[in-house]
């Protein structure tokens, strides 16, 4: 790998053994995909996909605290996924015994990160590119980041320059300032592999969409044609809309990148030349959303149990989001003429969207309706015995993927959790 002065100076050891070993990490990683130089990072901010304090995960806090006292801190401040548990949602006794020992690290690690460079305390979320988080990258920004959904927005949606990187290694190019130039960084990495034919009779749930897309691309970069019958443009209702759909294609396959025609930036300037020579086509009608559905496994004991929780917010809500559910919900209660949802509901966002929008007076009607306004991350609230054996309904296709939940469409799952039939 061709590296300039400075580069070079890092890896041979100028500024300190550490950061020598850090840039080593990344040449290694960066030839291993055939990379043959690194780039700078251009974006403001980073963002780290490791924020829960597991007790297992004594390594990483060893590092953590080698590179803080070698001074080998971020170049860079960023933003972390979400933090696991808030006090505010539902746990039996035994599961809150088993959190407090799962992540007995927490508030330690919390310190790690603030003395690495975290933007603030209200920076923990995996949708870092809303507005009132403040981590939104221009458009050609070359990035190190991790967390699957936030890396495929801004490839998407943003057009900024991120792969999809492990964590650690998103901390590690942050604090050298740059990043092995291959993949998605490259003019030919972010061309079309497949084109994608949306037929379907009406807008597709995007959650849905996402899924059969991103099981048959896997980590192929798809050009889906179709979706401007129901969208002229990327306002706050697309970007939602792509936020999910974006998170079902990166975990139900592994997609970084996905182009929209006539709506995401590269597909508006360059359209199907964006398509690589012998691309593949693939159709979507309503028979594949409905079999798409239909395969999901079915991974409760018992199928017919009354589910105990809902999650509303794989990623994180956006401020419309949480706008239109609180008025589908409180719609959905006075038809019925019920005062409080049948199921616990808990919605999340980003502290900063979600504390601007406990302001509201939906809110408050939300809040006296039963329903729960966090934060946390709903996938490692999940992911563990005691409440991997709850029976946990979402509309979130990356919880279901990852997590014992289960999936139903967001009319379905608001019907049940209003009272009516499953």
């Amino acid at each position: 790998m061709e590296l300039t002065k400075r580069q070079q100076d890092i890896l041979d050891g100028k500024e300190g053994d550490v950061k020598a070993k850090v840039m080593k990490t990344l040449v290694m990683y960066g030839e291993t995909f055939g990379s043959t130089r690194m780039v700078d990072i251009t974006g403001k901010y980073g963002h780290l996909v490791t924020s829960f304090g597991l007790s297992v995960m004594k390594p990483v806090y060893d590092l953590m605290d080698t590179l803080i006292d070698a001074g080998a801190v971020s170049s860079q401040k960023f933003s972390v996924d979400p933090r696991p548990l808030e006090s505010c949602v539902p746990a039996n006794l035994i599961q809150k015994i088993f959190f407090r020992v799962m992540y007995s690290k927490q508030d330690d690690y919390d310190r790690q990160l603030k003395r690495l460079g975290i933007m603030s305390d209200d920076a923990y979320t995996c949708t870092c590119y809303m507005d009132e988080v403040g981590n939104t990258p221009k458009e050609g920004d070359i990035l190190s980041w991790a967390e699957s959904s936030a890396v495929v927005y801004a490839n998407s949606i943003l057009g900024a320059r991120c792969n999809r990187n492990s964590g650690i290694l998103d901390l590690f190019g942050s604090i050298v300032g740059c990043v092995p130039y291959f993949g998605l960084l490259t003019d030919d990495g972010r061309k079309a592999d497949w084109l994608i034919e949306v037929r379907t009779s009406k807008r597709p749930e995007a959650q849905l969409l996402g899924s059969a897309i991103g099981m048959k691309v896997m980590e192929a970069v798809p050009y889906v044609i179709g979706m401007d019958r129901w969208f002229t443009g990327l306002d706050d209702e697309a970007k939602a809309y792509f936020k999910d759909f974006g998170a079902a294609t990166a975990s139900n396959g592994a997609v970084g990148l996905y182009h929209i025609e006539n709506l995401t930036p590269e597909a508006v300037k360059q359209g199907r030349s964006l398509l690589r020579e012998g691309y593949r086509t693939f159709v979507i009608d309503d028979a594949v959303l409905e079999d798409t559905e239909r395969n999901y496994p079915m991974i409760w004991k018992d199928a017919s149990a009354r589910p105990k929780l809902a999650f509303i917010g794989c990623p994180h809500l956006s401020p419309a989001q949480l706008e239109s559910w609180s008025d589908r919900i409180d719609s959905a209660l006075c038809e019925r003429g019920l005062k409080k949802v049948a199921v616990p509901v808990v919605m999340t966002a980003a502290p900063a969207v979600m504390e601007a929008f406990k302001k509201t007076d939906r809110a408050r009607r939300l809040l006296s309706q039963g329903v729960i306004l966090s934060h946390i991350c709903p996938l490692m609230y999940m992911n563990n015995p005691q409440c991997a054996s709850m029976p946990v309904i979402t509309c979130s296709n990356k919880l279901r993927t990852y997590t014992s939940a289960r999936y139903y469409k967001e009319d379905d799952l608001l019907r049940i959790v209003t009272g009516g039939e499953r």
